[in-house]
């Protein structure tokens, strides 16, 4: 059997001196390629553990492991983000002054990649979530919907193995929802990635390997 792609260990994370206490030593094994969705309160420290599995914040006590990389200090945490992770959050947080097929190539900059090869990728996957006639469009002028699927495809290509999304959907019509979730999906079954779903929308866990609940900073 391998190795699980993300492993945390008796993970605690504190605030304010120690007085809030966000994770409660959580225990958490994530297989290459499974769907986990956590839900929860708000409060219940599921941002906190997506700081985690994401490596933008490092654990006041425990470890946390991805993909073999043990996440200590400031240039793990860096590697993590860059070469194993995809990030789609319910605000898309694309750059406006940027074309589709611009944002979508950001993640490849830091690559030793050609623009040539770069835009071929961002192209590629713009078609795959339906959006090749747009490449060249500015992101202002795009639907919620359409930019959201940018987003996915900016996650997905460096083709990480772990995907991550927080609330993907929040801030979509319900018919458009369910099109980013297939899309999402079907994206991930082509790469292989995990994703690892945060929601209060218990719909969206349908599916899902696993569904997890988050309270006052357990995991159960």
């Amino acid at each position: 059997m391998s190795d699980p792609l993300v492993r945390l260990s008796k993970v605690r994370r504190v605030f304010e001196n120690g007085r809030v206490v966000a994770l409660d030593h959580v225990d958490l094994d994530i297989a290459r390629g499974e769907f986990v969705a956590i839900t929860g309160p708000s409060g219940s420290g599921k941002s906190t553990l997506l700081n985690m599995l994401g490596a933008m914040d490092l654990p006041s006590e425990g470890s946390v492991r991805i993909d073999g990389i043990d996440v200590v200090d400031r240039a793990s945490m860096d590697r993590v983000r860059s070469e194993k992770i995809g990030f789609v959050f319910q605000m898309h947080n694309l750059i406006p002054v940027l074309s589709a097929v611009n944002n979508v190539e950001i993640p490849l900059v830091p690559r030793k990649i050609s623009s040539t090869e770069r835009r071929r990728r961002a192209e590629h996957l713009l078609t795959q979530v339906g959006l090749g006639d747009r490449c060249d469009t500015n992101v202002r002028v795009l639907s919620g919907g359409e930019r959201q699927r940018i987003a996915i495809a900016r996650a997905m290509v460096t083709e990480p193995p772990l995907l991550l999304a927080d609330e993907p959907t929040g801030n979509l019509d319900s018919h458009t929802g369910e099109d980013v979730m297939t899309l999402m999906h079907e994206l991930r079954a082509r790469t292989g990635s995990a994703l690892v779903l945060v929601t209060h929308n218990e719909a969206l866990c349908d599916g899902a390997d696993r569904h997890l609940r988050m309270i006052d900073g357990v995991l159960s």
